[in-house]
């Protein structure tokens, strides 16, 4: 069984340790658990994708303390430090060019010119940030494709001894991943929604541009099949059949043969911290399917409504 501590200063130094040594610590942060490696270290990174079974063209975020550490690795744009300048730390990943000198491993980038980085403000991940004193490339800490963790209970259950230490920080505080913005070219591009919301970022760079159509995976979080739990998703489902587990949102009766509400009250900043432990709640050998209720698509809704599409998707 994996070790799983709490992080006070001894576990967070080991933590430290064990990533200086090449190896693979989850630590939560304020959006899921992350899968940590030293970001220069071609081994450790590789350890990720062996151990997610990750498809190796689906690059990483780089997690930094803070601009400054930032600035060897990537090639600022005036929209990239405005944003970051607004969210960090925060649930905001920004994709940019990537530095040509920075020592990351190339599998951090999927071989790409840009490197996804962001800054988290979770206590636990800027307290190894700080001790490590190098970029960690962490995705989150499950299986590739399936629901992410939110706890270090999740990470366990998912990749047990395959990683060397859980840091236990508790729930994470928003509960779905960082949103994703392409900010390499002229006009930034919003590439994932997620933890900040888009009229936010809009407030500060203007209009963003949706993503094009082409097969290129620029950042994480953009495979059509994601987040899934075993059991299929039905979307926008008012009435839930017998045989379904039914995820409810706001003033809605129970129904199907179980139910978790992700937020009685319609609040959807609790709905985003209950999403995840709800689908692994409901994703029971005695249901056929999970049925979810409409959800508004404003605001953190719309970051809520990609994660169950991509559960929902078809997979392959």
């Amino acid at each position: 069984m994996v070790r799983i501590l709490a992080p006070d200063r001894r576990a967070i130094q080991e933590a430290a340790g064990i990533l200086g040594a090449g190896g693979l610590v989850a630590f939560p942060t304020e959006t899921v658990y992350g899968l940590g490696a030293i970001a220069t270290n071609d081994r450790a990174v590789s350890r990720i994708f062996t151990v997610k079974q990750r498809p190796l063209h689906n690059p990483l975020i780089l997690h930094v303390l803070d601009r400054a550490a930032a600035n060897p690795l990537v090639v600022w744009t005036e929209p990239a430090s405005a944003l970051a300048d607004a969210f960090w730390p925060g649930p905001l990943t920004l994709v940019v060019t990537r530095e040509p000198s920075a020592p990351i491993s190339p599998l951090v980038t999927s071989g790409l010119p840009t490197v996804a980085v962001r800054a988290p403000a979770a206590p636990t991940a800027r307290r190894l940030l700080e001790e490590t004193l190098l970029p960690l490339a962490a995705p989150s800490a499950n299986p590739s494709g399936r629901v992410s963790p939110t706890t270090a209970a999740h990470v366990a259950d998912g990749l047990d001894d395959a990683v060397d230490l859980i840091l236990d920080g508790g729930p994470c505080s928003v509960g779905v991943e960082s949103t994703v913005v392409d900010v390499s070219g002229e006009q930034p591009v919003l590439l994932r929604p997620g933890g900040v919301a888009r009229g936010e970022l809009e407030a500060v760079v203007g209009p963003l541009a949706a993503v094009g159509r082409d097969d290129t995976v620029r950042s994480p979080g953009q495979l059509a099949s994601h987040y899934a739990p075993r059991r299929p998703v039905r979307l926008d489902a008012g009435d839930p059949a017998p045989d379904e587990a039914f995820l409810a949102f706001g003033d809605v009766p129970a129904g199907g043969a179980v139910s978790s509400n992700l937020s009685p009250s319609g609040d959807l900043e609790e709905a985003a911290r209950n999403l995840f432990a709800m689908l692994r709640e409901l994703d029971r050998d005695d249901v056929r399917a999970i049925a979810v209720a409409p959800i508004p698509r404003d605001g953190l809704g719309e970051a809520l409504n990609d994660r169950l599409a991509r559960a929902a998707a078809e997979r392959g």
